[in-house]
C-alpha cells in the first residue's frame, strides 16, 4: 500500500514539476522575445531586471511545489508514526502487568518457564517501542541529554542481550564513569557494537567489554578484519561477512552517533585474531 502510495506520489510530482517549469519557461522566453522585438524597449537593463524577478518568483513556486507535497507526505507518516506507538504502549503494559501477578500465582516450574519466555519476549517489543520512540524524537530534533553512568548502562544492555544470546560469555571489566549524553542512543550503540561481536565471534563464544580511563570497549575473539575491510567498514549497507544476516547499517549508524555526540570512536583488528571496537567519551568532570 505505501509503495504503491510513494510511487504515484512521486510519479505525479515529477509530471506536475516538468509542466511548471516547461511552461513558465516558455513564456518568459516569449515575452522576453515580444518585448524587444514589438515593444522596442531602450533600457535593456531595466527589462532584464523585470524578467530575472519574474524568474526568480518562477522559482520560488516551483520549489514550492516541489516540497510541499512531500512535506506534507512526511508529516502524515510522522504522525501515522505516533499514533502506532501510542497504540503499542498499552498493551504491552498490560502484556508485563498480568506476567508479574501470573508469576506470583504459579509454582509449577514448567509454567514458570513458559511465563519467563513470554516475558522475554514482552521486554523486546519493549526495546522495539523504545527505539521506535526514539527515531520518531531523532527526526523531530528532541533528543534530550542527561547524566548517567555509563557503567550501569553498558551493564543493563549486557544483562539485556544475554538473553538473546545465551550462549555467549561475556566478561566484563566496567568502572564507574559519569558522562553527559544521549542515553536511549548510546544503548543502541552499545547493542549494536555487542551484537556485532556476537555476530563474527564464530566458534570462539567469548566477549569482553571494559570500560576504564573514559574508554569503553568491545573486543570479540572472532574471524577479525584485513585492512581492505576496515577501510569500508563504516560505509552504509556494507557487509564483511556477505553470509551474515542483517542490513549492514549498524556501524555506519555508531559512527554518526559518535561524530554527533563528540565520541572518539576506533577499530582495530586482524584476520583470525578478533576485533576491538572502542570509545573514549568526555566525563562530566571534563565538561
Amino acid at each position: 500500500m505505501f509503495a504503491v502510495l510513494d510511487t504515484n506520489l512521486f510519479r505525479s510530482l515529477r509530471l506536475n514539476i516538468f509542466i511548471y517549469y516547461l511552461l513558465t519557461t516558455t513564456t518568459f522566453l516569449g515575452l522576453f522575445y515580444y518585448a524587444l522585438n514589438s515593444l522596442h524597449v531602450e533600457n535593456i537593463y531595466l527589462l532584464s531586471f523585470v524578467f530575472l524577478l519574474l524568474i526568480s518568483l518562477s522559482g520560488f513556486f516551483i520549489s514550492k511545489l516541489s516540497v510541499d507535497p512531500l512535506a506534507l507526505h512526511v508529516e502524515n507518516l510522522q504522525n501515522l508514526s505516533k499514533e502506532t506507538l501510542h497504540e503499542l504502549n498499552l498493551p504491552i503494559s498490560t502484556i508485563m502487568t498480568n506476567i508479574h501477578m501470573l508469576k506470583k500465582a504459579l509454582e509449577n516450574e514448567k509454567d514458570l518457564k513458559r511465563v519467563a519466555r513470554i516475558e522475554s519476549a514482552c521486554t523486546m517489543l519493549q526495546e522495539r517501542y523504545n527505539e521506535l520512540d526514539y527515531m520518531i524524537k531523532l527526526q523531530s530534533s528532541t533528543i534530550v541529554k542527561e547524566k548517567f553512568d555509563l557503567a550501569n548502562l553498558t551493564e543493563t544492555r549486557v544483562k539485556f542481550l544475554e538473553q538473546l544470546y545465551p550462549h555467549i560469555e561475556f566478561n566484563l571489566e566496567l568502572n564507574s564513569t559519569h558522562i553527559f549524553n544521549d542515553k536511549v542512543g548510546l544503548s543502541k550503540v552499545i547493542d549494536n557494537l555487542i551484537d556485532n561481536a556476537v555476530k563474527y565471534s564464530a566458534k570462539i563464544n567469548k566477549i569482553t567489554v571494559k570500560l576504564q580511563n573514559n574508554i569503553l570497549s568491545v573486543q570479540d575473539f572472532g574471524r577479525g578484519m584485513d585492512e581492505v575491510e576496515l577501510i569500508h567498514i563504516f560505509d552504509n549497507y556494507y557487509q564483511a561477512n556477505k553470509e551474515m544476516q542483517g542490513f549492514g547499517i549498524g556501524l555506519s549508524m555508531v559512527k554518526r552517533f559518535c561524530d554527533t555526540n563528540k565520541i572518539e570512536l576506533n577499530i582495530k583488528s586482524k584476520p583470525d585474531n578478533g576485533t576491538t571496537v572502542t570509545m573514549k567519551f568526555i566525563t562530566t568532570e571534563e565538561t
